[in-house]
């Protein structure tokens, strides 16, 4: 993908208007030269038509020029708006498991130094458009000056072309390698962002991580720019500099090879000094111009085509609407295999044979690394299975209708994040709801509701998480998980949790999921998953 292909995409024809009103432009650049080189070989010929003819080109060119810019400067806007959605939506439709694989640096850099590189060079586009029409017009009145100075000009142009095509490549090979860095850089960023409190308290990994990883990342990154930045600079200048040679082709060469006019001389003289402007602003363009070019790149590779993915988001399915009573599901010979970030095994959860039925409450326990927060992401269809299947109500789960499955779950991960305000649920009565659990929750001192906008998530863990378990108490869906939701709760809230809110959920039918590593409250549950190492070591009945 390139720049003119995107904005081709995005409305081919008004990209022709605005080239076909630049050519305009160029062509009364032309026009207005022309004529001021009469005016200057004719002095005797200055007449009320000439000065006529001179404000009406001006005029013109004014208007194609404006209306060029005009029609492409909002087709850019448009263009960065729906490139930046557009990836939001892809990462949003992408499978959990790719997205964990990219990692969270470069899906930020993406979003933000590679849709900015690309807006800033979508907006030069319209000056770039504008310009070429110039210089073809330019061109285009040398040739009908002198074919022969003008056939002299292209070749020695061509020349130069391709010297200057050789160092644009150099430089942006380092304007790769810089961006290739920053993805590590933002992670690094990022680095300083969540792990604050662990820098502040080890002064010693403190000065090892900026010494060692932040500054060595952002000195690369910088030296790759500085050294692509410099290539352009000479670039732009030598171009600059290569430009003046044919007006001294023109001017000092040329009356040594034949008996050309004054006039023709000094109008080729006065064409090409003219398109120095529009020279200039091509040259000036092409390291932003080449930078969004990688960035253009960096987001194709990203690979969050959805063709090559699952359905997104909005896909229908022939499931019907999730609704809040009770629904039976199993996971039959289910298995989910992974690569380890930090080495080159493989973890490999199942094969999983369970079923769940309404108004059941299940823990599901294990040892750190067994596999509990795969297995739910398994059976909340965040994942995938490789093999076997998942069924819910007797009907099997696919790419297809895995959209519509997951919305039967309302779930409070470990690492849960938390919205200030209660999206998706639209209803009269949200608000006095809301209230009604704050007070329960004993939150009603700290946070109040108004709209569905909650006035603070400023609050310990506890506090939000209790938080996050109301929002899921406002989706009355049919699953509820909760991935070691008590771990952060005071022994009090603890035991309200397990005595009395899970089971006022399974005495309302739902399926209660409770990853757990309090086994004082074991005994709560109606059956018990153990998890040993990716494999279910037991399943245990507690209750019939």
């Amino acid at each position: 993908m390139n720049l003119l292909h995107l904005l081709l995409s995005t409305s081919w024809l008004s990209v022709a208007f605005a080239v076909v009103a630049g050519l305009l432009g160029g062509i009364c650049s032309a026009g207005l030269i022309a004529l001021i080189n009469f005016a200057i070989a004719n002095p005797q010929s200055s007449n009320w038509m000439l000065l006529m003819g001179f404000i009406g080109l001006c005029l013109l060119l004014l208007g194609t020029m404006t209306y060029s810019l005009l029609i492409l400067g909002r087709l850019v806007h448009g263009v960065t708006f729906r490139l930046r959605i557009q990836l939001i939506q892809r990462i949003l439709a992408c499978p959990l498991r790719h997205l964990e694989e990219l990692g969270a640096p470069k899906l930020l850099a993406a979003l933000t130094d590679d849709v900015e590189a690309i807006s800033m060079a979508s907006f030069l586009i319209a000056n770039l458009c504008v310009a070429i029409a110039m210089l073809m017009a330019c061109l285009l009145y040398l040739s009908w000056l002198s074919w022969e100075l003008s056939g002299i000009i292209l070749i020695y142009m061509s020349i130069a072309v391709w010297g200057y095509n050789t160092l644009l490549k150099r430089g942006r090979y380092f304007f790769r390698k810089a961006r290739n860095a920053q993805d590590q850089l933002f992670g690094h960023f990022r680095t300083v962002i969540e792990g604050t409190k662990e820098l502040k308290l080890h002064a010693n990994r403190r000065v090892d991580f900026l010494s060692q990883d932040l500054e060595i990342t952002a000195d690369s990154v910088q030296k790759y720019n500085v050294t692509a930045t410099d290539i352009f600079a000479f670039t732009g200048s030598l171009g600059l500099v290569l430009m003046f040679l044919p007006i001294g082709i023109a001017v000092i060469v040329a009356p040594l090879w034949g008996n050309l006019p004054t006039s023709v001389l000094s109008g080729a003289a006065l064409t090409l000094i003219f398109s120095l402007t529009p020279l200039r602003i091509i040259l000036n363009s092409m390291p932003e111009l080449i930078k969004a070019s990688v960035a253009l790149e960096k987001i194709d590779s990203l690979g969050l085509s959805l063709s090559a993915q699952v359905a997104d988001a909005r896909t229908t399915s022939t499931l019907s609407s999730p609704k809040s009573e009770g629904v039976s599901f199993e996971l039959i010979n289910v298995t989910h295999t992974y690569k380890h970030e930090r080495d080159s095994s493989f973890f490999t959860l199942g094969p999983i044979d369970l079923s769940f039925s309404p108004g059941e409450l299940v823990f599901i326990v294990g040892g750190n690394g067994s596999g509990k927060s795969t297995l739910v992401k398994l059976i909340t269809g965040l994942y995938a299975p490789e093999n076997g299947a998942i069924r819910i109500n007797s009907s099997t789960i696919t790419n297809e209708n895995r959209e519509r499955y997951r919305q039967n779950f309302s779930v409070v991960f470990s690492d849960f994040y938390l919205f200030d305000r209660l999206l998706g649920l639209d209803r009269s009565d949200l608000d006095p709801q809301t209230q009604d659990y704050l007070i329960r929750l004993q939150l009603d001192r700290k946070v109040q509701v108004k709209d569905g906008v909650l006035s603070t998530t400023a609050l310990s863990q506890g506090q939000r998480k209790r938080l996050a378990l109301l929002t899921a108490y406002l989706e009355d869906r049919p699953i509820y998980v909760f991935d070691e939701w008590a771990s952060d709760q005071d022994p009090v809230f603890k035991e309200i949790f397990y005595s009395q809110l899970l089971p006022e959920l399974t005495n309302r039918g739902k399926t209660v999921l409770v990853v757990s590593h309090d086994d004082r409250y074991f005994d709560c549950a109606d059956r018990i998953v153990k998890l040993d190492y990716g494999k279910i070591e037991y399943v245990k009945q507690l209750k019939v």
